[in-house]
């Protein structure tokens, strides 16, 4: 068991939480909020993974926002996904407003399908909530030989976050970016953010576990810097990752998400490239030459504050397997997750 990998200013302490119990509890939440089986398998094992990744933003503390969503009808339970083109000859994956999570599975095995026989494909997927871990996908894809790169947005009037650079109010979502590749003898190199300074889990952890948030993340409603999630709810917003470049990346989705992609609903309009990553080079020689450069750049002296410089998405791997099958939850967070169970 290694300490999670966390954003958090926390003032009470955790429990320890084995992937069994989480599993147990977060499947009879769905099954009493009315997900099918398929969906209640999906979404638990993704977010109980997640947390084992160290992911705590987007791991088991997501079934709360999931719950008020499915209360509120922002999003329906027990929806099937579909797979068709568009009149344009587009394909197009449609969740028909259920969670992203089940349906995002589905399009990264039809981008696949496709790719493995055109050498690309591009997909949307429409008509999701939550889409949980991207990198899970990516990782999954990279590790059968597929480049894949997904990206975001085009819901900015029902999702105001962000802040463009040089901006004092919420305008854009935080609208993410995922990239993954087949890798070196560690594994695919996935590559997994927000255009935002922190992503939008880390504040709803906060809020939920009674933390504060990193420095210089987040503003509250008068443009001011502020670590308290509260500002935040209370007409505050995120700042862009990496200022202007974190704000172009997030403009770019955005007219991807609706412009290209036309209205979205429930959440972002997503783009899914995917390519067979064995075109150009073979399997062998591609994982020698991405090791040679991978263990260049793990070789690389840190700096004094810094422990190790670390490859995009083998800290995930790693803490899943040091993991011993257990999660640190917050305290105040489980107590919430199980108060569901009586609802």
């Amino acid at each position: 068991m290694i300490k999670p990998n966390t954003k958090l200013d926390l003032k009470s302490g955790r429990v320890i939480i084995t992937a069994y119990e989480a599993k147990k509890v977060l499947k009879e939440i769905l099954s009493n909020v009315g997900c099918n089986k398929k969906e209640i398998v999906s979404i638990s094992e993704h977010l109980v993974d997640t947390s084992l990744c160290g992911m705590e933003s987007h791991g088991i503390m997501r079934i709360l926002e999931y719950v008020k969503q499915y209360e509120n009808g922002y999003m329906y339970p027990d929806r099937t996904t579909t797979v068709k083109k568009n009149k344009y000859g587009g394909v197009e994956v449609h969740g028909h407003g259920g969670i992203g999570i089940p349906t995002m599975n589905i399009a990264y095995k039809k981008g696949m399908s496709l790719a493995k026989k055109a050498g690309i494909s591009a997909i949307s997927i429409r008509d999701v909530g939550h889409t949980g871990r991207h990198g899970y996908f990516a990782d999954i894809a990279a590790s059968q030989g597929f480049l894949t790169i997904m990206m975001g947005g085009g819901n900015r009037k029902k999702w105001r976050q962000v802040a463009p650079f040089g901006g004092s109010k919420a305008m854009l979502p935080t609208n993410p970016y995922c990239i993954g590749i087949p890798g070196g003898n560690l594994g695919p190199v996935i590559l997994d953010f927000a255009t935002s300074k922190i992503s939008g889990g880390w504040i709803y952890a906060a809020k939920s576990a009674g933390a504060m948030l990193p420095k210089d993340c987040i503003i509250d409603s008068n443009g001011n810097p502020t670590c308290d999630p509260d500002d935040y709810f209370d007409g505050g917003a995120i700042l862009p990752a990496g200022e202007q470049k974190g704000y172009g990346l997030a403009l770019i989705a955005e007219l991807i998400g609706e412009a290209l992609l036309g209205p979205a609903t429930t959440e972002c309009n997503w783009l899914l490239i995917t390519l067979n990553a064995n075109q150009w080079r073979s399997k062998s020689k591609l994982k020698t030459t991405a090791e040679e450069i991978l263990n260049e750049l793990r070789k690389s002296p840190p700096l004094k504050h810094i422990e190790k410089v670390e490859i995009p998405g083998e800290r995930e791997r790693e803490h899943r397997l040091c993991s011993k099958e257990k999660i640190a939850v917050p305290i105040r967070t489980w107590q919430q997750i199980k108060m569901l169970l009586k609802n």
